[in-house]
């Protein structure tokens, strides 16, 4: 496990420059309506895409692929690494974009009940197609928030995914999306790695759900090379997003830090 309290941590710098639009991924059984971001390349050179190392899928909250999901991709491109945002209800609301009001999140909530862990994995195994094609010798990673950092998880069984973070994943060690087994009994699954973030303060993640994920994260790694658990002292649900009023600008650094010392 590791604790993350309060550092004092530099900036993040990232250059500007990217290229991003809307793509229709249709490798599946449903079209894909996805963010794609790429770095300063730009969209017409091909060969600095294809010999991208890395790329990043995201995977969003209950409010869809909006402004913010977009964003996450915007930035991990204006980084270095390519990124796809991919939306989780496509059979429900493909073109899904919530705000982060109460009316929003009902609205996200019920869509996120009519989504099973066999849509979301072909969902992804589409997405992964179309990036094997883009990007034939770059690494899958994912990214996940909320819902989408429960889908993180489920994302990590599959064999081409090298590393997973599931942001503040709710209902991990309680359900399966779906119906079934809770998602965390799916760990001995994973070839690759998956690190799992919470914050302290997350009233959807309390903690005793918190004890049963560490535990199990070590029962099925106990060295802690594949598996890891990050807790963030008083971070609450949601604090990676800045367009919530949950949003810990401290804990955001050091998730973001993570993520791109991974990617580095």
């Amino acid at each position: 496990m590791v604790t993350i309290g309060c550092v004092s941590c530099g900036p993040v710098t990232i250059s500007n420059s990217r290229y991003s639009d809307w793509v229709q991924v249709v490798d599946g059984p449903v079209p894909l309506r996805c963010w794609w971001a790429t770095p300063d390349a730009g969209q017409d050179d091909i060969d600095a895409i294809t010999t991208q190392k890395r790329v990043v899928i995201v995977l969003p909250e209950v409010f869809g692929v909006n402004a913010w999901v977009r964003g996450v991709a915007d930035r991990l491109a204006a980084a270095g690494v390519p990124a796809l945002a991919v939306p989780l209800f496509a059979r429900t609301a493909p073109e899904l974009e919530l705000s982060y009001e109460t009316s929003d999140l009902a609205q996200g909530r019920r869509h996120k009940d009519a989504t099973t862990t066999d849509q979301i994995l072909s969902d992804l195994s589409a997405a992964i197609a179309w990036l094997g094609r883009v990007c034939p010798v770059a690494e899958v990673n994912v990214v996940g928030f909320c819902f989408g950092g429960h889908a993180a998880l489920l994302a990590a069984t599959l064999p081409s995914v090298k590393h997973s973070f599931d942001f503040y994943g709710a209902g991990v060690s309680r359900m399966r999306p779906g119906g079934g087994p809770p998602s965390l009994e799916l760990l001995p699954r994973i070839q690759g790695r998956l690190t799992c973030l919470f914050g302290t303060a997350d009233p959807l993640i309390p903690a005793e759900d918190r004890a049963v994920i560490r535990a199990a994260l070590l029962e099925t790694d106990p060295a802690g090379d594949r598996l890891r658990y990050v807790e963030l002292e008083g971070a609450d649900h949601g604090f990676m997003c800045d367009a919530r009023s949950s949003y810990n600008p401290e804990a955001a650094l050091l998730g973001w830090q993570l993520l791109e010392r991974s990617f580095a």
